[in-house]
């Protein structure tokens, strides 16, 4: 069985998307050293689209290489910028779910790896999903030699309480965790951010899980929609973000979703230096490009037009 795709050169790279595509390649050793450290797949791949005439699928006549570079680095920026701040959510969320947790249950492991601590109305599912995550805390308590700590703890107490196990968590296990969780844990976690339901902050961790992985693994990111949303909010009714029948078109399962997420769950003043980063990043990059305008990224990324407006209203 064949990829159904042949193997091509670098040099045959740059003359399909020359020729063939109708990009323009002015410095072709440039272009082969970027083909090398990125591959064709992860730069043209994943970023020519907004480059391409759908009609015809070949690139604008003005599209060079440098642009869909541009592209992937903004979006290489925006990852980095974006994950700063969701490790601080996952820490913050982390560091109160075990400190509620131990408060209610006490500090030995063999609480947090009973079910009985858990939520006893979860449907199938979700009870399934906390049975994976115990037997992946078990494991990592009581077999896995991979964290110095949790060593520490067990050769020395026989016992690694959740807030030191907490530490080697994922987003996706806190997630999961917070899930499972009975409502007065989830009512004390929730009630620490500025609005924010035990259900809300539910939805709001699921969508940023999936977000957080694509920063993780270099996945394409300004783009990236998920297929769970956040929960409407008063900044969506302020910012007059239009409905699509009864769903809101931006801010729901696209990056300014997470852009809505941070302003209820990050710290005003960490919010505002957040902003600001994402704010100069934009407009770095469209002034790099003649070919892709500011209203046509931010289409692409779900940002409507007065989102800087985001931080004017409480919240």
């Amino acid at each position: 069985m064949t990829s159904g795709k042949p193997f091509f050169t670098y040099t045959q790279q740059m003359d399909k998307l020359e020729f063939e595509k109708n990009l323009i390649i002015e410095d072709r050793d440039y272009a082969e050293s970027i083909l090398k450290r990125v591959s064709y797949f992860s730069l043209i791949t994943g970023y020519k689209k907004l480059f391409k005439n759908p009609t015809t699928n070949k690139y604008n006549d003005t599209t060079a290489f440098e642009d869909i570079y541009a592209l992937y680095k903004f979006d290489e920026n925006l990852r980095g910028l974006f994950l700063k701040y969701l490790l601080q959510i996952e820490q913050a969320v982390g560091s109160m779910l075990s400190y509620y947790f131990v408060e209610k249950h006490g500090d030995m492991q063999s609480e947090y790896l009973s079910m009985s601590n858990y939520s006893q109305k979860l449907s199938r599912r979700n009870r399934q999903t906390l049975e994976e995550l115990i037997s992946k805390m078990r494991h990592i308590a009581i077999v896995s030699t991979n964290y110095a700590h949790i060593c520490h703890h067990r050769n020395n107490y026989n016992n690694v309480p959740l807030w030191v196990l907490i530490r080697v968590f994922t987003f996706g296990n806190i997630s999961k965790m917070y899930q499972c969780s009975t409502g007065d844990l989830q009512f004390k976690v929730s009630k620490n951010f500025n609005n924010v339901s035990e259900r809300g902050l539910d939805r709001y961790l699921s969508v940023l899980t999936k977000f957080r992985n694509v920063c993780a693994h270099n996945d394409r990111l300004f783009s990236f929609r998920t297929r769970d949303d956040i929960p409407d909010t008063t900044i969506h009714q302020k910012l007059g973000i239009t409905k699509h029948g009864r769903q809101y078109v931006y801010g729901k399962k696209d990056l300014f979703s997470i852009v809505i997420a941070f302003r209820h769950l990050l710290p005003r003043a960490d919010f505002i230096e957040f902003k600001r980063g994402l704010s100069k990043a934009i407009d770095r990059f469209v002034v790099q490009t003649t070919n892709i305008t500011h209203d046509e990224l931010l289409c692409e990324m779900g940002f409507p037009e007065n989102w800087k407006k985001v931080s004017s209203y409480k919240v």
